[in-house]
């Protein structure tokens, strides 16, 4: 009845009475039990009747024009909502029930959803690959045997299987990104400060690594969430308006001609790819080209080095501050990937920091220089392709062994280093059908450029009608 719909088109039927909030729910409950035993993509799932209560109560209601109104939405487990645990996939959180809610997941709730449980996550937040000792790990829709990516696996497996409308995720390091590209769909990682968060007093010093996120099928779907969440909140200092909404933000047919996309490729030989995502890239690029759009092969001055090792002392000591503020009582009941990052965070100094952000700094300046030449840039969304979902990370691009947990998730720390507004777009499958996506970067606060852009790009490719055969 709904599958084939887009979400604006539910609002609409929802507001007109045409459907009611109880059939739309019962819709994604009834897929939620038939394709989430092999996914695994929600967890913490409320009681279906007190879900259905909920729904009839939407339906009483008189107002239903809010944005939202009477969509079921399912949070990631890293993000609160009162009356459901949050446990960041750890046994020692299992039974955390927070007392208040993240600032957006309030907004979403303002804006008519029905919260009704929570997405899987990578444990305690950590990697890239969403697995856990208290859930186990989520299943990709294209491959059930392979990885749906991380941190946000849970929620790109839902939205991609149609468990929930769209869903929101965390972005440090690609983990709104990497999941998307895993799944056929959009993901996106804003400007931090475009959708507020709650700050810690003790990171001041260090740049805002974490941002929430959303993903979607689609780009259209993606700007009606962004609209309920984003703006100005009174307990973030960083949080900013934007000039418009994402719904009302468009390029126009005739000013695609204008658009020029730097594309990074492996960034001058020095990030490793498993063979075919190249050349998929530059595929969908020709593509592109083939629309006006101008593509440049980019040989930047970008420096990838100074990148990673600032990256790697600011992630290590947000990480360890961050695992120091939930009283866990022995770390090494953490992951190998926590242990590590909070190791190195506790022996990381002021001095470090301050070489760190010198070299962010001058990658700023760098990549500033990039974009007065470009309206975007592109990276692949991953440097492997979906992997065992049984393993914690890979340790080797080819035949390339890596030297880190992450290094395999390296290519996303561009964008999240330097604050720039990035989506990934579906981009194709391999050989072995297995899909990949393309990151589009934006100018920083270019928030809405980027979405109009991957607007277009549906239109132009409309990735949503292909569907996964779970």
């Amino acid at each position: 009845m709904l599958e084939n719909k887009k979400v604006s088109e539910i609002i609409k039927l929802i507001q007109t009475k045409q459907i009611s909030v109880k059939e739309v729910v019962e819709f994604y409950l009834a897929r939620i039990e038939k394709y989430n035993p092999k996914l695994n993509a929600i967890v913490l799932l409320k009681d279906t009747e007190k879900i259905l209560e909920e729904a009839k109560k939407k339906d009483n209601q008189q107002n239903k024009n809010k944005s939202l109104f009477g969509l079921p939405l399912a949070i990631k487990d890293l993000s609160d909502v009162v009356g459901i645990q949050t446990t960041y996939g750890f046994k020692g959180y299992k039974d955390h029930f927070p007392k208040k809610n993240s600032f957006f997941v309030d907004k979403l709730i303002e804006n008519g959803a029905i919260i009704i449980g929570k997405t899987n996550t990578a444990e305690l937040g950590i990697g890239g690959h969403t697995i856990n000792r208290l859930f186990g790990p989520t299943s990709n829709v294209y491959d059930l045997s392979k990885s749906s990516g991380g941190s946000s696996g849970g929620a790109s497996s839902a939205v991609a299987a149609q468990l929930i409308p769209f869903a929101d995720g965390t972005d440090q390091m690609g983990s709104c990104r990497n999941p998307a590209a895993y799944s056929n769909i959009y993901g996106f990682r804003p400007t931090p400060g475009v959708i507020a968060s709650a700050r810690s007093d003790n990171q001041k010093n260090i740049p805002i690594l974490t941002t929430p996120g959303f993903l979607s099928r689609t780009p259209d779907d993606m700007t009606i969430i962004l609209d309920s969440v984003t703006g100005k909140h009174s307990l973030d200092p960083y949080s900013l308006e934007l000039k418009s909404n994402f719904q009302n933000f468009e390029i126009k047919d005739s000013e695609i001609k204008n658009i020029k996309i730097g594309w990074l490729s492996d960034v001058n030989s020095n990030y490793k790819f498993e063979n075919e995502i190249l050349e998929i890239c530059e595929k969908k690029l020709s593509e592109l080209n083939k629309q006006n759009i101008k593509i440049d092969f980019l040989k930047s001055d970008i420096n990838t080095d100074e990148l990673w090792d600032s990256w790697l002392i600011l992630r290590s000591k947000s990480i360890f501050m961050d695992i120091g503020s939930m009283s866990i009582k022995d770390i090494n009941e953490m992951t190998f990937q926590a242990i590590w990052e909070y190791n190195r965070g506790k022996d990381i100094e002021d001095n470090d920091i301050d070489i760190a952000l010198e070299k962010r700094k001058k990658s700023i300046n760098d990549i500033n220089q990039i974009f007065k030449d470009y309206d975007f840039l592109a990276l692949p969304s991953a440097q492997v392709f979906p992997f065992k979902k049984e393993l914690n990370y890979p340790e080797k691009i080819n035949d390339f062994s890596l030297d880190t947990y992450h290094r395999w998730i390296e290519v996303f720390i561009l964008s999240s280093l330097l604050e720039l507004p990035t989506i990934t777009v579906p981009v194709g499958f391999n050989k072995n059908k297995l899909p990949m996506g393309m990151q589009i970067i934006g100018k920083k606060n270019n928030d809405l450029k980027v979405l109009a852009f991957a607007r277009k790009y549906e239109q132009m490719f409309n990735y949503s009608k292909i569907k996964p055969e779970i």
